[in-house]
């Protein structure tokens, strides 16, 4: 494993966050105070018109207004034209402070100006994309193999969905086995087989709509943390033919919302060798985040392929792959050959020049800068004072995080699962409903988040960045209901 410093300073202890997200989630949503919630949308009428505009016209040609699914779109998307470091410019000149870093590859700060003029470069020189082998390609491998030698070589793609499908295709062909088993809530990409019990456990095809039941029918679940029920699923599949492989994010569920025990990981790799399954970690966004060793090197387990997504090129375009031990990355057909007996993967802009160069050369400056240990530090300060604001104002929320990936819970929405559905469904939608008032609260105050309860940090975000993001958390979360007004 990579010797490179971790960003996590302090594993959470999962038992006392579930206490505390299980005590949150007992009681009534305590929302923000409707008068300040006007406030707080009308700055989007009075100060992202163009925005609006934008978004209302987008609606007639896109569906829903809007392509990506970080976009928060309460009360409606807003239209960006700038990134730089920590923040963000909209389409009317409002200044945010960055917190969804495109989801969390860009651990450098948004448009990293080194990487950016290396991009430039190469631009000038060869174009985007050329069809044929570059030497880039080979540098990125090779890079990726230093940090992680799990990854003995590695399949440039275009996306993480992409890389999650290269990996079980993989998977399947070299133990000739069919099921596929994750963890309940967790997201991989939306390939047919993977649209299986997204973001709450136990929910299965609830969001499986245009997808054929047999896409699915080799897919399984277990509920996080729930070893056993893993162990179950083992034994009653090696009596049905074998699982091919179990399927992780190794920080839990989206991105660690429903955080995992120190040594789950461990566990569930001794599982994989009893069985004879293959371990699949999905690093597209702890890859390099938790240091340049991801999420594999913190924890110090190997898996057998890792999935990687926009973290393999620092945050530019066609960003994807899959890589792993050298006897099943061999079952991947190489260009044009192949005739039946390897898995079959492709894509034209797969490993095109840009993509390979921007990922090899924002690597690169991530060692040198030590950007993921800074960026888990600049977590570490958020989180304190988050806690800080909620102990202050006696509140029920929870913050947390594993390095620079920060929770913070005020709806637990998504500790909700089908365990108990009674709750579920008279739960669900107003509780999603107040996640909503939360996000457009934070943007409201410059804060950009992902869906009102997640955040990535960066190497941008100084002291002096947080203590200013702080200030603004605290106008939202003093305007809670049942706070004191001042």
């Amino acid at each position: 494993m990579s010797d490179t410093p971790s960003a996590i300073s302090t594993w959470p202890d999962p038992g006392e966050i579930y206490a505390r997200l299980q005590a949150l989630l007992r009681q009534p949503i305590r929302p923000v105070r409707r008068d300040r919630m006007t406030e707080f949308l009308n700055y989007f009428e009075t100060k992202c018109v163009r925005s609006k505009a934008l978004t209302t016209a987008a609606k007639q040609y896109i569906p829903g207004g809007v392509q990506h699914n970080l976009a928060f779109n309460y009360p409606f998307p807003l239209a960006m034209e700038k990134a730089d470091g920590p923040y963000l410019w909209d389409a009317d000149g409002n200044r945010y402070i960055d917190f969804l870093q495109a989801g969390g590859p860009t651990v450098l700060g948004s448009n990293y100006a080194p990487v950016r003029e290396k991009v430039c470069e190469l631009l000038q020189s060869c174009g985007p994309v050329t069809g044929l082998f570059h030497e880039y390609e080979l540098k990125l491998a090779q890079l990726v193999n230093r940090f992680m030698p799990s990854v003995e070589m590695f399949r440039m793609l275009g996306s993480g969905t992409e890389g999650v499908m290269a990996a079980i295709r993989a998977a399947r062909a070299f133990t000739g086995k069919q099921k596929i088993i994750k963890v309940g809530g967790a997201y991989h990409g939306w390939s047919d087989q993977l649209v299986y019990s997204l973001h709450l456990p136990g929910s299965r095809r609830m969001e499986s709509a245009g997808i054929p039941r047999g896409a699915t029918r080799e897919t399984q679940e277990f509920f996080p943390n729930d070893l056993g029920q893993l162990r179950r699923r083992l034994w009653l599949n090696r009596l049905r033919g074998g699982t091919a492989a179990v399927l992780v994010e190794p920080v839990g569920p989206e991105s660690g919302t429903r955080p995992i025990a120190r040594d789950f990981n461990q566990q569930v790799r001794a599982l994989c060798d009893e069985f004879g399954a293959l371990l699949i970690f999905d690093e597209v966004v702890t890859g390099f985040r938790l240091g340049l060793g991801g999420a594999q090197g913190y924890f110090g387990v190997r898996p057998d392929l890792t999935v990687f997504g926009k973290c393999i090129t620092g945050g530019y375009p066609m960003a994807g792959g899959v890589g792993g031990r050298r006897e099943v990355m061999m079952r991947f057909a190489a260009g044009i050959g192949g005739m039946g007996e390897r898995a079959y993967v492709g894509g034209t802009l797969s490993a095109n020049p840009l993509s390979c160069a921007a990922g090899y050369f924002a690597l690169l400056e991530m060692e040198r800068t030590n950007a993921p240990a800074i960026a888990g530090r600049a977590g570490d300060r958020l989180t304190r004072g988050l806690n800080a604001i909620i102990a202050r104002h006696q509140l029920p929320f929870v913050a947390y995080n594993q390095g620079s990936i920060v929770h913070l819970e005020t709806s637990a929405t998504m500790l909700l699962d089908f365990k108990n559905p009674l709750k579920l469904m008279r739960e669900a939608k107003p509780r999603k409903h107040m996640m909503e008032e939360m996000g457009a609260a934070y943007m409201s105050q410059g804060l950009v988040t992902l869906a009102g309860s997640r955040m990535y940090t960066s190497m941008a975000d100084t002291d002096e960045v947080i203590d200013d993001a702080l200030n603004r958390f605290e106008t939202v979360l003093a305007s809670v209901e049942g706070v004191e007004p001042r």
